[in-house]
């Protein structure tokens, strides 16, 4: 079983930087994959990127790729995404999420609460 618990979402103008950080419980974080996802209002949930569990295979969406980075740091049970040049289409809830490596939700089995991102124009 993991827990996961995030934090570090806010309101920002465009052009900005976040990092949110994705906080895990359980012995077994470490074997997991980790993925973020949004949701804006209205939309369905969308793939942002992923890490596998050593952190040696990361994966982006075209629309965040070159400005978002994810990381992890399995000693502290935490994974990062690192958001530069944020947009106003950046505006969502972000979640993150523990499971196997890919851009599918169907894929992970835990999921955290979520933190809202709000970029303003």
């Amino acid at each position: 079983q993991v827990q996961l618990v995030e934090s570090g979402g806010g309101l920002v103008q465009a052009g900005g930087s976040l990092r949110l950080s994705c906080l895990g419980s359980g012995r077994t974080f470490s074997n997991y994959a980790m993925g973020w996802f949004r949701q804006a209002p209205g939309k369905e949930r969308e793939f942002v990127g992923s890490i596998s569990w050593s952190g040696g295979r990361r994966s982006y969406a075209n629309s965040v790729q070159g400005r978002f980075a994810i990381s992890r740091d399995n000693a502290k049970k935490t994974v990062y995404l690192q958001m530069n040049s944020l947009k106003p289409e950046d505006t969502a809830v972000y979640y993150c999420a523990a499971g196997d490596y890919s851009s599918l939700p169907k894929s992970y089995d835990y999921w955290g609460q979520g933190t809202q991102v709000t970029v303003s124009s």
